[in-house]
């Protein structure tokens, strides 16, 4: 069932709000009140779709992951990347204050929780699609294993200022990623990322 159009609205004008409000303070400072009144939206639609403001960034968060870690296989790119990682850094390059704020409202375990998550079931498809033969158990473990190295590969490169080019970062990624994979998995030859 598709979402009316309305709602959608609803949904991306709180989750702008909250995002707004974030650049310019902790989330723990932030109240409902404050969404609303730079919403527009009255309170009573606001608890139509969210039981609070983590419920709201929770759900804004989730559709950014949804949407990220699907990129590859949506735009038909090649099986042999595993994950979109340039253009996720180069997305938190774009918006590097409001990373900033994210961490430092403490929000950035939640945010990660959530991306192993989506980025764990998008590299076993990726994985499949490259042509891994592994039993199903194994292959759930490989993939969230890689995503593991690939959220480490995240906060080595915050942590050194996002300064590496997001595109070298996605190259040593891949590299460690497929570096790990027993050739005989493979049921296609194994080309350079």
């Amino acid at each position: 069932m598709k979402t009316d159009r309305r709602i959608l609205r609803t949904r991306d004008t709180l989750g702008d709000a909250l995002v707004e409000l974030i650049r310019e303070k902790p989330f723990d400072d932030i109240t409902v009140q404050e969404i609303l009144d730079r919403a527009g939206v009255s309170r009573s639609t606001f608890y139509q779709h969210y039981r609070d403001k983590n419920d709201l960034f929770l759900s804004d968060v989730e559709d950014f992951l949804e949407m990220t870690s699907t990129l590859l296989t949506r735009s038909g790119a090649p099986a042999r990347r595993l994950a979109p990682l340039a253009e996720l850094l180069s997305h938190f390059v774009d918006f590097r204050d409001f990373v900033a704020a994210t961490a430092a409202s403490g929000k950035m375990a939640d945010v990660q929780a959530l991306g192993r998550g989506y980025f764990a079931r998008s590299i076993e498809e990726r994985l499949r699609l490259a042509g891994v033969q592994e039993e199903p158990a194994r292959l759930t473990a490989l993939a969230h294993a890689i995503t593991g190295s690939m959220f480490a590969l995240i906060d080595w490169w915050m942590d050194r200022g996002m300064k590496a080019d997001p595109r070298e970062v996605d190259a040593i990624f891949h590299r460690m990623a497929w570096s790990g994979i027993q050739p005989h998995t493979l049921s296609v030859p194994s080309p350079s990322v």
